[in-house]
């Protein structure tokens, strides 16, 4: 090598050091001095934790001006394994070294004269290239004859050979063997003819050997090397020393040192740092101190760096800490990597406390981690929990000059989003933030995070939004695939937003993207559980039609709601199609079965296939359901949970606790669910013993009450006005930290103005406020319901202003019940007032309406306001009774011209299908007290016109009406029919 090429190495290396250890910059390449890598690679290291920039210790030896040859070969011997032949990358020798293979092959006199002869057409071609493809494919066949076409090579004018050559001469020696031992005539033979070459064989044969891994075989051939009377290289003790500092023998690394040194090879920069960092890496801190006061160097950024990552490598992070105040202390100033070392060590770690003040220093001081760093660190914050942080982050990457990419927007988003368990609401919000500003920057979340971001929106009834997403990422040309679909979908269905779960399903086929029968049978099912089966079946129509055969599940769900709608026929020719579909029926379809003739009220039904499950029964009715033998025919706990829950609410509580023993016997273990059925049904029935016997029984079998337990249990006590116990079944609830929730809170309200305590239920309902529990549409109606029944009726009205205030809207219930306080206490104008409020607010157009605007009521409190039996029987809107009511009070008070606009009103309702009877008695009655027999006999014959049966009170009340006005005769006349009809 050229004295200037030296010089220009030597200023270009001191220019690199110099920028790489700038403290106010982030170089792209840090530092070449460590010889592995930060940390050994686990299992649980994070993808893109260690910046791709940070190139881990490689053997680059410093250059030495007066070493020319020693750092040409040291130069030319740390090439890369696999660039063996520069011209036969492709596995193929060139033209050129095929022909003087053949003609050493063929010459046949062991590379004698003729060989020599024919070969001197190559040597204005000899190069690099051409020897080594020469030798590889002697590598196999001859390696004597390499050997010689070797030595002839290095003969020849214009040529002399370089580290790639003694690296395939090597290899045809078989050094690439398992044992790698050159056979010790080959390497006589080479020092016969030239020495010079002997020994730059062997040097560079111990480095191969240390770039191999193969120490042991390393020290054999530095023996071999020193027999044959020549003095290893510095480059080859240098190998050496990296190779078993690398391994971890530091006893051996250090012989090796001293007989360097004892060779009159200092110890260099770069080898200095490989020692301390080893010697840290064990563990061995002070070892380091000592070997670089030995040394007598003045350790610079670099050593205490190198000693740092080995303190890091060796989990000795106060150690590190301790360092890092020492290298300033000393002046120097840590850059970039020695900050990047300790950062990536402690979050491989877990170490995330230390990690934010590391971030923090370095940040102070203008060092910056990498995005992948960053990266990282969001994820590794995500990971614990600490959302706030991780989201601050971002922040910092902006300030460091990185603008937050799609993989750490996927990861802090994916991290709050993607775990069972729903975020809170200021986490979820940390997540909509970072939603804005990705959608800012143009980025889109991954298929994962849509799912589970729309679902964390729908679990906090941000329903507009999750449906705003898939539009969103959309727009941005991210097409949802099916399963992306169905699970928003899902989401939306579980979260009772089925028309917006029918939009984006309408919105999913229009983008040809075609449903499964996962998303079928989440939007049947869900319809199912509505009591829209119209809708359901015509989708289970479609699947069908479209060639998607339904499954299993798909089935279960409608014969389910057709069973609970009384639909048999329907139910059964539905089963009949699903056996003729091959479609078998498991455990979950016979508890549908089961759960749905419980629901229709044919628990009969419900008990013999219960019995046909268990194969005790002989019934022929319902042997339609088991034509297919399967396995999956055993009862399990959900289905006794179905049949005790069926058998209680027919008011068969022995029978279901029956269950409980035929459970045992089959090993099937009860569980809360069963247990609760239980206890309500027993608490229904007016038998406490008995539903504490059952609570006393799943305490033993550990399980816990639960909400539902207790709220059985007190509203028992409510009904029998066992106050005193009842506070202390909720004392002992508050002590088991279950707290009480708006059904309890109603339960106990309820009672307490049953009980006439309603100044005390007053109390409970603001304390349940405070408790964060809102107050729903039932527990202000039981409030304004205890209120009118003692006659503070002012106090109803308010609450109903008050349930307007809070956003709670009062349902036809309430207004029933506060109408009919007002109209009892007097307050006819309130009551007509509020009667005009129902109809523009909340009026049920039929049936099916009018059931879910009383939903959620208590039973017996539909009951004691007279409405179980209408709804039953009468199939329009039951509004007749609030008409009654009203027409009734307005009648008492002679105020007859607003009685009877409330029935000119009620008559022009098509929900009035038929006569009234009280109603018209009423005002049959005022009307003819009142000296109006003419409009009394109008609405008397308006009345048998619609069929209405009048009894003997109103005839006796024309008949007297008659009299007042004097009309004798045909109050005679009357009077004569009437008789003759009762005769």
């Amino acid at each position: 090598m050229s004295k200037g090429r030296l010089v220009s190495r030597s200023i270009t290396h001191s220019l690199h050091l110099t920028q790489l250890f700038s403290p106010k910059t982030s170089p792209p390449n840090p530092f070449h001095t460590f010889h592995r890598p930060l940390t050994t690679p686990s299992p649980n290291t994070l993808e893109g934790l260690i910046d791709p920039d940070f190139n881990p210790p490689g053997p680059n030896p410093r250059t030495e001006p007066d070493l020319a040859e020693e750092l040409a070969l040291l130069r030319d011997s740390l090439v890369d394994n696999t660039a063996e032949c520069s011209s036969s990358e492709s596995g193929k020798c060139s033209n050129d070294a095929l022909l003087v293979w053949n003609v050493i092959k063929n010459s046949n006199d062991g590379f004698g004269g003729k060989t020599q002869v024919l070969l001197r057409q190559f040597r204005k071609k000899l190069n690099e290239s051409l020897v080594v493809d020469v030798l590889k494919l002697v590598q196999n066949n001859n390696a004597e004859l390499g050997v010689k076409f070797f030595l002839w090579a290095g003969r020849q004018i214009g040529y002399s050979h370089t580290a790639p050559a003694y690296d395939a001469l090597l290899d045809a020696l078989g050094c690439n063997r398992e044992d790698g031992k050159v056979p010790e005539r080959f390497l006589r033979e080479i020092r016969d003819d030239d020495e010079m070459v002997l020994r730059k064989l062997l040097n560079l044969l111990i480095r191969k050997c240390c770039r191999n891994g193969s120490w042991s075989l390393a020290l054999e051939e530095l023996e071999r090397l020193k027999q044959f009377g020549y003095k290893p290289s510095r480059a080859t003790y240098s190998a050496l020393v990296y190779v078993f500092l690398k391994a971890g023998r530091l006893d051996t690394a250090h012989v090796v040192h001293r007989d360097m040194s004892d060779s009159g090879f200092p110890m260099d920069h770069r080898m200095l740092g490989c020692f301390v960092h080893s010697l840290c890496r064990a563990g061995k801190w002070r070892e380091a101190l000592d070997l670089i006061e030995n040394e007598e160097f003045v350790p610079d950024t670099i050593i205490y760096t190198q000693m740092i990552s080995g303190l890091c490598e060796a989990s000795l992070f106060e150690e590190a800490m301790d360092f890092l105040t020492r290298m300033r202390s000393s002046s120097c100033v840590p850059n970039v990597v020695t900050y990047r070392i300790l950062l990536c060590s402690c979050l491989n770690k877990k170490k995330l406390g230390r990690c934010k003040r590391l971030l923090s220093m370095m940040l102070i001081e203008g060092c910056y981690p990498s995005p992948k760093i960053f990266n990282s660190l969001v994820h590794a914050y995500c990971k614990t929990g600490d959302y706030s942080y991780a989201y601050k982050l971002l922040n910092k990457m902006v300030n460091c000059g990185y603008q937050p990419g799609y993989v750490v927007y996927n990861i802090l988003i994916g991290g709050i989003c993607g775990n069972e368990e729903l975020p809170g609401e200021g986490v979820l919000e940390l997540a909509e933030n970072a939603y804005a500003e990705m959608l800012d920057a143009g980025i889109v979340l991954n298929k994962v995070n849509v799912s589970n971001f729309a679902r964390c929106l729908c679990g906090a009834g941000k329903f507009d939004k999750a449906y705003k997403v898939i539009r969103e990422m959309m727009s941005k040309g991210f097409i949802p695939d099916c399963n992306t679909y169905s699970k928003v979908i899902g989401f939306l269905c579980n979260a009772s937003k089925v028309e917006h779960a029918v939009r984006l399903f309408d919105e999913m086929k229009k983008n040809g993207i075609v449903p499964d029968v996962y998303t079928y049978t989440i939007l049947i099912d869900n319809f199912c559980k509505a009591g829209i089966i119209q809708q359901a079946r015509s989708w289970f129509d479609e699947m069908v039609r479209d060639g998607c055969s339904p499954n299993v599940v798909t089935y279960t769900a409608l014969i389910h709601a057709y069973l609970k709608a009384r639909k048999i026929s329907d139910a059964n020719e539905l089963f009949e199609m699903m056996l003729s579909e091959g479609c078998a029926p498991n455990v979950v379809t016979y508890t549908a079965l089961i759960d749905g003739h419980c629901k229709a009220g044919h628990i009969e039904k419900a008990c013999q296939i219960y019995a046909k499950m268990r194969g005790s029964g002989e019934i022929s009715v319902v042997d339609m359901y088991f034509r297919i033998e399967s396995n999956a025919q055993e009862p399990n706990v959900v289905t006794y949970g179905a049949l005790v829950d069926g058998l209680c609410k027919a008011h068969k509580v022995e029978d279901a606790h029956d269950l409980l023993a035929a459970m045992s016997v089959e090993g099937c273990e009860p569980n809360h669910i069963v247990y609760d059925a239980l206890i309500d049904g027993f608490c229904k029935e007016g038998k406490l013993d008995q539903a504490q016997g059952v609570f006393t029984k799943m305490s033993e079998r550990g399980y816990n009450p639960n909400v539902y337990t207790y709220s059985s249990l007190i509203d028992r006590l409510f009904k029998d006005k066992r106050l005193d116990l009842a506070l202390k079944v909720l004392s002992k609830m508050l002590e088991n930290s279950c707290s009480p929730n708006v059904i309890l809170y109603t339960v106990m309200i309820d009672g307490l103005c049953k009980a006439g305590k309603t100044d005390e239920a007053y109390k409970l309902m603001l304390m349940m406020e405070e408790k964060g529990i809102r107050p729903n549409v039932v527990t202000y109606t039981a409030m304004i319901d205890g209120y009118g029944k003692t006659g503070k009726v002012k106090k109803s009205l308010e609450l109903l202003k008050q349930m307007g205030i809070k956003g709670c809207a009062p349902n036809f219930v309430t207004y029933r019940v506060l109408i009919n306080h007002c109209c009892a206490s007097g307050f006819l104008d309130e009551a007509h007032e509020l009667l005009e409020e129902m109809k523009q607010t909340y009026w049920p157009r039929n049936m099916v309406s009018y059931r879910k605007v009383i939903q959620g009521f208590n039973k017996d409190f539909i009951i004691n306001l007279g409405l179980l039996n209408e709804i039953n029987e009468n199939e329009s809107v039951p509004v007749t009774p609030v008409y009654r009511i009203l027409i009734e009070s307005f009648c008492k008070a002679g105020r007859l011209e607003v009685a009877l606009e409330l029935h000119r009103e009620i008559l022009s309702s098509s929900s009035f299908m038929s006569a009234d009877r009280n109603i018209y008695s009423s005002l049959i009655e005022s009307l003819s007290l009142s000296c109006k027999v003419d409009k009394a006999f109008e609405l008397f014959g308006d009345m048998i016109r619609r069929g209405g049966v009048p009894d003997l009170s109103v005839f006796f009340y024309l008949i007297k009406g008659l009299i007042m006005v004097n009309r004798w005769d045909e109050a005679l006349q009357l009077s004569d029919s009437v008789c003759n009809m009762v005769r």
